[in-house]
């Protein structure tokens, strides 16, 4: 079987860095991408982009011929949506149907993104791959249908023999955000001085570009069935928008706000989100989700791949240069 590896979710953020680091690598790279999805992620990139749905076993099994690996990295990010059950449903039924299509198509080895939001944050420390979430405890829809795609995906490992290792990035950050993602959308307002205040919390922000080579030694060196974290350094709320300042030459916010008296403005974002069909800025669960410090520990990954990520603050150079040579910080 050839060298051929097909990335789901290459014209959003992640998935375009692992295309890239895969063209990099020298492997004939194919990329799954909607009827609807932009080609500016993958523009100029030697890809061959094949139409499907990862909600499609069909064109997920007719995009997987020839392929030796997979790496499915697409999914339903949106931390709000008019109907909640919508992003569940869209990421269990993609990773259900794309690894039933790998079963079928004989892939050697899957690589399958998960994300730290399936893990259970702890009470300011940094947590692993064990502290795990229950979908009663865990908060929001995209993180529940992260935790239930997560589960299916451990499910067929057992059970049906499927040869996935599992990563779970932190938060990424760095060139090509381009939709942006939420944390993207932080670096821009607070770069463009729209966040003149912040609550009490904190992320465990790396470089997307560290995670890609994290999928690539998860290919290589990882354990079937295994779960590892490809993070970076944990950073309070308050410190990124100071960094992020600095970098920018702006003044960094001072203003700490107490979280209940948000709740009305948060419901209220929502009520005109529903009104407007655009993305509230602030929502409950949000504000819920940012009780947390959500800190997280990649020593499994350093330790059993080689997994190394560089200074949080690179990402936040790279991401800022390009917003701004893309006209975000208008």
């Amino acid at each position: 079987m050839s060298d051929i590896v097909l990335v789901t979710g290459a014209s959003g953020f992640v998935g375009a860095a692992v295309a890239r680091a895969a063209v990099a690598r020298g492997f004939k790279t194919k990329v799954l991408m909607r009827a609807t999805a932009s080609h500016a992620n993958i523009k100029g990139l030697d890809v061959e982009p094949v139409r499907g749905d990862m909600r499609d076993a069909a064109s997920m099994t007719a995009a997987l011929s020839g392929a030796r690996y997979l790496f499915h990295v697409a999914a339903d990010y949106r931390l709000w949506a008019l109907d909640p059950s919508e992003i569940e449903r869209n990421n269990l039924e993609g990773a259900r149907a794309t690894m039933q299509a790998a079963l079928k198509a004989g892939v050697e080895r899957v690589v399958y993104t998960s994300s730290v939001a399936a893990l259970k944050p702890g009470d300011g420390e940094a947590v692993d791959e064990t502290s795990r979430h229950s979908p009663q405890s865990v908060i929001g829809a995209y993180k529940r249908s992260k935790l239930v795609a997560e589960r299916e995906v451990e499910r067929l490992i057992a059970q049906e023999n499927l040869p996935a290792v599992i990563v779970a990035p932190s938060t990424p950050i760095g060139p090509r955000d381009i939709k942006p993602t939420p944390t993207g959308r932080i670096i821009v307002e607070a770069a463009t001085g729209r966040m003149p205040a912040f609550v009490d919390t904190g992320l465990n922000l790396v470089h997307v570009e560290d995670v890609a080579e994290g999928h690539f030694l998860a290919l290589e060196k990882g354990r079937i069935g295994q779960n590892y974290i490809l993070g970076g350094e944990d950073v309070s709320l308050e410190t990124m928008l100071g960094d992020i300042a600095a970098i920018t030459g702006r003044k960094a916010p001072t203003i700490k706000l107490p979280r209940g008296p948000l709740f009305p403005l948060a419901y209220g974002a929502e009520l005109l989100a529903r009104l407007t069909g655009k993305d509230p800025f602030l929502t409950a669960d949000a504000l819920r989700m940012s009780r947390y410090r959500m800190f997280f520990s990649s020593a499994k990954a350093k330790a059993e791949l080689g997994y190394a990520a560089r200074p949080y603050q690179q990402g936040l150079k790279d991401a800022l240069a390009w917003f701004g040579a893309h006209g975000y910080l208008r």
